[in-house]
This record gives structure tokens, C-alpha cells and sequence, in this order.
């Protein structure tokens, strides 16, 4: 039964398959990360659940891939508008699920959302094929391209609805069906959405969302032999798992992993906007972006300036209540998360590293009833070795190290000194240098004084441990479909 956090103590949340929900016979607690109580009750899906929602998407697959790009695109655009329009609930769910601040889901997580369906609904219109012609032997080729069938999509918990939609929106813009499961920390949003799906008219069967743990749940959906393609964002560890696990099925495979992202900062930077952003770009939504700044290579000719102005405007990025619009940083995700980070910081200290603000330096001020919540203050850290677990390993919260160079060639090298290789940025004047260094560096994304900015025809991903292959745009409607090629000898 389907019960509201005001009516009973827990939200109990049910699966949707074909179009429908389903109780299932288990449950997961599920934590307000702000106060360290249970307030929800997750399903415990396991193989049964999994199969179900195959068949339900196996059979809505023909109807939906028989619709036009512009039939599917007006219910893509339908979803957008119904998010717009419950954006303020999705955005305090968000936020209560995942420990992220109120404004954040309201103006980044919530409205990104809306705006991947409205995204792909525009741009699986405008993609071309290919055409060749043979004059020497009377051939004509041409290629076409087909929905590949039963999309099993994995998402993390960090950005909950944001990274969902962006895997749904071009999966079913591209006449997939899904069976799709989130993370189980944060499953209230997706549960949330499916309600919206009905009103919009989406199919029963197109979209298909079964909660649980990625041991039950997603092995289950990683491993059946009708879901010829995986779509997965999180760890490097998990990733390998599911590499081996659908080796025997030879499955398409997206993997967006884990990132180690560094900052290069050189001398002639501007210094104030750098700063600015580089605080952002390290601490944002509790440091747990994927794409987050979590290495700092300064050069040494400022480098004292920049730390010294760094660590007071960490000062001031403000954590707490995620409900409190002064705060611009909620609670970390879990106990064990929030622990993991503090070892991290602990390990840094034992190596003989300065902790200049946050754990273990900085008190954080809380409410009573937040005092049982995971937080954890912006925390700068200086003299970390390069070789430590805590440079070379992804922390994924609001912990950054800061180290001096010397020059371009030493700069690229630390900076590509990590088994990661996702984002990174660089700061500099000269236009110049802004290009030799993007060039070297080993990333699938480079933002030169900027942070975050995205235009989401471009692909998105990383090299080395950080992925395998692109999504966005042309690079998601390859991926989510099979190309054929056809010669006609007339």
C-alpha cells in the first residue's frame, strides 16, 4: 500500500511494472541522511521482480518502437512539462532522500530533470543517417537506425532524478522500452515519476522502475539475456562486476564511473573568479558530483595567496539544515559514507598533511534534531603526497587537497598522475597555454575558467577507470540504438 509521510510514520514505496504498482514482499530502510532516521521503506526487489519487468517491457517494446520520433517526442516533452509542474514536491523529496540542500534540487537537480526530456524529445528529430552511392557497380547504401529493445538502466544516488532522466529520456526518445533501477538510497523521486508517466501516456510497459540493492535487483536485471544493453552510472568497483556479468550476453555497455578531477591553476589566473568557482566546483551538493574538484595543483608563485583565500572562502560555504536557504551544503549520504570520508581526512592527517578547515577543524552548528544527521564542513587539506590513497583515490565528498608545480610539464603530470580520468579544469589567461594543457590532459571533459558548464549535444564521459564510451546527443542515439546498413543494386 502506497501511504504519505503525513498519514504513517514510513513511505512505503512499491515497484512499477507495466504500468502499474506492485507491492513487493520485502523492504529496505531508506535514511533521512539530515537526521540519521529511518523514513522510508524501499522494495527489496530480487530475480522475480526483475523478470517481471522485462516481460512487461519485451511486450510494450513493437507498439512503442513503432511510433515516430514525433509521437514518442510529444510524450517526452508531456513528462517535461508534468515535472515543471510538481517541481517544488519532487524537489523536497530530493532533498529529504538524498541530504542535498532544498535549493539545490529546486535549481539544479528538479529543473535538469524536466529539461532531459525536453532535450531528447527535440533531438532524436534532428539526427541523420548515412548514404552512399556505388556508380560502378548500381548500389545505393544507406543506413538505418533501430531501437535495440529492453534497456536495463542502473543510477546512483547522488543525483537521483537527474541521472535517471538521463538515461530514460534518450532510451525511450530512441523507441527502447526500460527496466530501470535506481539506487536504493534515494528511490522516492523515481517512485514519485512514475506517477507522472501515467498522466503523461507513456505506455503500460515502456518504463518499468524496480527498486532495490545492486547485489538482488541489479545483478538480476545486469545479467538477463532479454536486456541487450546497460546503461550505468557509479562506481569503478561495480562496473567491473557488471562487465563480467554480461560478458556471456556480449551487451551494449555505457559506464560513467568514478572521476579523481583535478584543478590547474597557473599564476596569471584570475584569481578571484578561480577561487570562487573552484569552491563550487569542490564542495558542491556535499562534494558527491561525480565531476567534483577534488585535487588542486597550484603554481608555486601563488600558491600560498591561493590556499590562504581558498580555505576562508571554504569558510563561508555554509553547512547544515538542507531545508535552511543559507546553507549551501546539506548532509552526506549515509553513516558509513560520512565515515568513510572522515578516514580519508584521518589518513591525511597521519601522513603528516594540514587540515586547514572542516573535519576536525571547524564546529558545525545544528539543530537538536539534526544532530544524529551525516554532515561534514568544507574541508581543505595541504601537503598530501602525491602518491597517497587520499590523492590518488576517489572520496566523493567535501574534502580537497592543495598542492604546488612548477610549470606546464610537472602540472600535466600530476594531474594526470591518477588511474581516473574524467573532468578537469584549468585556469589561466593565455589563451595559449589554455590549449596546450587541455590537450595533454587525460579527460573526457576539460572546462577552462569555468566549471560545469554543459551543452548536452556533446558527449559526456571519461577515460581510463572513469568510463567507457559517450552519452549526449548523437553520442546517446548511437548508443541506444543499432545501426543497419542496406544496399539496394538498382
Amino acid at each position: 500500500m502506497q501511504r504519505s509521510m503525513e498519514a504513517s510514520t514510513f513511505l512505503v514505496l512499491e515497484n512499477f511494472i507495466g504500468g502499474k504498482f506492485v507491492p513487493c514482499q520485502s523492504h529496505i530502510d531508506s535514511y533521512d541522511p539530515s537526521t540519521g532516521q529511518v523514513y522510508c521503506k524501499v522494495p527489496d526487489s530480487g530475480e522475480r521482480e526483475v523478470e517481471a519487468a522485462v516481460a512487461a517491457a519485451k511486450e510494450a517494446f513493437p507498439g512503442w518502437a513503432a511510433r515516430s520520433p514525433e509521437q514518442r517526442a510529444q510524450v517526452l516533452n508531456k513528462m517535461a512539462d508534468l515535472i515543471d509542474t510538481h517541481l517544488e514536491d519532487l524537489a523536497l523529496a530530493e532533498s529529504k532522500d538524498q541530504g542535498k540542500t532544498l535549493t539545490f534540487a529546486r535549481t539544479v537537480d528538479i529543473p535538469r530533470s524536466a529539461y532531459n526530456f525536453r532535450f531528447f524529445a527535440s533531438s532524436v528529430l534532428h539526427h541523420t543517417t548515412d548514404c552512399s552511392q556505388m556508380d560502378h557497380m548500381g548500389c545505393l547504401n544507406y543506413t538505418v537506425r533501430c531501437p535495440v529493445g529492453v534497456a536495463g538502466l542502473i543510477s546512483p544516488w547522488n543525483l537521483p532524478l537527474y541521472l535517471l532522466t538521463w538515461k530514460i529520456a534518450p532510451a525511450i526518445a530512441t523507441g527502447n522500452t526500460v527496466v530501470a533501477k535506481p539506487s536504493e538510497m534515494t528511490s522516492v523521486t523515481a517512485w514519485m515519476m512514475c506517477k507522472l508517466m501515467q498522466q503523461a501516456g507513456i505506455p503500460p510497459g515502456v518504463v518499468n522502475i524496480v527498486f532495490g540493492t545492486g547485489a538482488r535487483a541489479g545483478d538480476a536485471l545486469v545479467g538477463h539475456p532479454d536486456v541487450p544493453l546497460i546503461s550505468f552510472t557509479g562506481s569503478t568497483a561495480t562496473a567491473q562486476v557488471i562487465t563480467e556479468r554480461s560478458a556471456p550476453y556480449c551487451k551494449k555497455l555505457s559506464l560513467e564511473l568514478g572521476g579523481k578531477n583535478p584543478a590547474v591553476i597557473f599564476a596569471d589566473a584570475d584569481l578571484e573568479r578561480c577561487i570562487e568557482t573552484t569552491v563550487r566546483s569542490s564542495f558542491s551538493n556535499q562534494g558527491e558530483i561525480c565531476l567534483c574538484t577534488s585535487r588542486i595543483y597550484v603554481e608555486r608563485g601563488v600558491y600560498e595567496t591561493f590556499l590562504e583565500r581558498f580555505v576562508a572562502a571554504a569558510r563561508k560555504w555554509k553547512t547544515g539544515v538542507p531545508l535552511d536557504p543559507g546553507n549551501s551544503n546539506g548532509a552526506l549520504i549515509s553513516k558509513e559514507h560520512l565515515e568513510k570520508v572522515r578516514g580519508f581526512v584521518a589518513l591525511a592527517k597521519s601522513e603528516g598533511a594540514t587540515v586547514h578547515c572542516g573535519e576536525g577543524v571547524d564546529t558545525l552548528e545544528l539543530p537538536e534534531s539534526n544532530v544524529g544527521g551525516y554532515f561534514m564542513g568544507p574541508t581543505v587539506i595541504s601537503g598530501v603526497p602525491q602518491d597517497s590513497r587520499v590523492m590518488q583515490e576517489e572520496i566523493f565528498g567535501p574534502v580537497t587537497c592543495v598542492l604546488p608545480f612548477d610549470g606546464e610539464d610537472q602540472a600535466v603530470a600530476l594531474a594526470n598522475g591518477v588511474r581516473y580520468g574524467l573532468a578537469a579544469t584549468v585556469w589561466s589567461r593565455d589563451v595559449a597555454k589554455v590549449h596546450r594543457v587541455a590537450a595533454g590532459l587525460q579527460a573526457g571533459l576539460v572546462w577552462a575558467n569555468c566549471w560545469l558548464v554543459r551543452d548536452l549535444k556533446l558527449p559526456f564521459g571519461g577515460t581510463k577507470s572513469s568510463g567507457v564510451g559517450r552519452e549526449g546527443g548523437k553520442d546517446s542515439y548511437h548508443f541506444f540504438t543499432e545501426v543497419k546498413t542496406v544496399t539496394v543494386k538498382y
